[in-house]
């Protein structure tokens, strides 16, 4: 593992550290306060990776247009201290943000909001992991699904791509309380509309939140 600092890496980046990053090929740009850590250590001997100050709010770059935010079991405790970053990078037209969360015991109760926030209000792509180490797995493999083109990058890839049947999204969409924002998340957790019709309110309710669950449930209940 790279413990060296390449300040080139950081020629064009913007001062708010959402500009291109020049990563090189096989190689993940880490913000410093990484070093050291498990995330980092699960990396070493598999990806090369090199340190760099200043790279708020980024956590990882990935190439230079995809990033990683990270948001720890902590961050998510400590309270919503993280939306900012996830806002900086959404806001920014260079960057293709992703999220990644600490799912742990401790952290749980409040995963459903950060995935409402992250998925539903700002339309980013989140992946839950239920430890830093898993977290590097992770990681590895999205470096890994970078050498592919954009299109077959199931991390990349736009949400609307996966809807297959447009008549079946806009019969979702038709649910009271869905909508075009949350039919097509709905669709990516239930494929289909039986297993949409099947899905508990405690299945939907991370997807679209307790009182839309609510709604689909009882419009299925009620129809049949």
């Amino acid at each position: 593992m790279s413990g060296a600092r390449s300040r080139p890496l950081m020629e064009g980046n913007t001062p708010d550290g959402t500009g291109p990053m020049h990563v090189p090929f096989g190689h993940i740009v880490a913000n410093e306060k990484w070093r050291g850590s498990q995330l980092a250590q699960g990396m070493q001997g598999k990806i090369k990776l090199v340190f760099e100050d200043g790279l708020t709010p980024v956590d990882f770059y990935l190439s230079s247009r995809s990033c990683i935010l990270y948001i720890t079991e902590a961050d998510l405790v400590a309270g919503n201290g993280y939306r900012k970053r996830l806002v900086r990078v959404r806001n920014s037209s260079k960057l293709q943000g992703i999220v990644v969360v600490e799912k742990t015991q401790m952290s749980e109760q409040y995963f459903a909001a950060v995935q409402k926030f992250t998925v539903l209000d700002l339309g980013m792509v989140l992946l839950p992991v239920a430890s830093q180490t898993e977290a590097s797995c992770l990681i590895i493999q999205l470096v890994q699904e970078q050498t592919k083109e954009p299109s077959k990058n199931p991390f990349l890839r736009k949400k609307r791509a996966l809807i297959s049947e447009p008549a079946l999204l806009r019969t979702v969409q038709q649910i009271p309380g869905v909508g075009k924002v949350k039919a097509p998340l709905l669709l990516q957790r239930f494929p289909s509309i039986q297993q949409l019709s099947n899905a508990s309110i405690q299945e939907l309710e991370p997807v679209v939140g307790q009182s839309v669950a609510q709604h689909i449930h009882a419009f299925f209940t009620q129809s049949r």
